[in-house]
């Protein structure tokens, strides 16, 4: 589904959303050349060579003609932590709140998506400090807790609260004591660490055995490419709340150069480390944060 943000009807119930996503999401799976990443994979996977036959499951043999093992409980339970910034920049812009929109049905519809297989979800809610971090479960129940925690993301926010990334994500790791995939939701605006510190932060995660996504929310038009109409304006930092007037025309070039450079460090030090970088722009497809999903889980199995 395209994340058409102003068609979405914010009186609708999230978790009909998520639903609505991940049904989508999966209808489109088995019409297309990845119907491979289907949701029976938290069932079964492929017979391997050489292994007991005694799990094999034949009624799938009969109709399939390829022979899938039966997974356990045990087997099957994928612990996933989402980390989702709600610092003040992620409510840029003011005036649509894109970016938070937009990581909160993502968020949601991936808890959904999880919880459908049978795997674990926890939420992380973060800015300069940790608001919120629920236990990693995968009951009904718990799923509904984390679908109205996000449902309220945008209601609880205070003003102007800073970003710390690099803090939050170190405090992360010490609080996460089992193998879990980390999925973090950030513009990576960090108001006070280097870059540096960033990367440490990210490393300390992996260094505990996590593997990680990072979705870089971004308004890719206007906060990668500038585009801004050609007359005066005035900026406003939703975590400063300092202003600045100016045409955008005469930095136009230098902003593109200084927010590529970002953009490319972040990419290159994540795949150095091998933690999945994607560029999540909220006007793009919301099924890519799933189908990122899928594959990193099918890495994980």
């Amino acid at each position: 589904m395209k994340a058409d943000l102003n068609q979405i009807n914010q009186n609708s119930s999230l978790e009909l959303l998520a639903h609505q996503l991940v049904e989508g999401f999966i209808t489109g799976l088995h019409k297309s050349p990845y119907h491979g990443f289907s949701v029976e994979f938290a069932e079964h996977r492929l017979y391997n060579e050489g292994e007991s036959t005694r799990h094999i499951d034949w009624k799938v043999y009969a109709r399939t003609d390829r022979l899938f093992t039966k997974r356990y409980e045990e087997e099957t339970n994928l612990r996933c932590l989402i980390a989702l910034d709600i610092s003040a920049s992620m409510l840029y812009p003011a005036d649509s709140k894109a970016k938070i929109r937009f990581s909160k049905y993502a968020a949601a519809a991936l808890s959904y998506l999880l919880n459908k297989q049978r795997d674990a979800v926890g939420l992380c809610l973060f800015s300069d400090v940790i608001h919120e971090i629920t236990p990693v479960k995968s009951s009904p129940t718990h799923l509904d807790k984390l679908l109205r925690l996000l449902n309220d993301i945008e209601d609880r926010k205070p003003a102007q609260t800073k970003t710390k990334v690099a803090k939050v994500l170190h405090e992360i790791a010490e609080k996460i004591h089992k193998r879990s995939l980390v999925v973090i939701f950030s513009d990576m605006f960090d108001s006070d660490e280097s870059t540096d510190d960033l990367f440490k932060a990210l490393q300390h995660l992996k260094h505990n055995k996590h593997e990680v996504i990072v979705f870089h929310v971004m308004d890719n038009e206007t906060e990668l490419l500038f585009n801004f109409e050609d007359r005066p304006m005035e900026f406003i930092d939703l975590e400063t709340g300092d202003r600045l007037k100016l045409n955008p025309a005469d930095i136009k070039q230098s902003y593109r150069e200084e927010a590529d450079q970002f953009h490319k460090a972040l990419k290159m030090r994540c795949n150095q480390y091998k933690i999945d970088f994607i560029e999540a722009d909220v006007q793009s497809d919301f099924n890519n944060v799933l189908q990122t999903y899928l594959i990193k889980r099918a890495k994980m199995k």
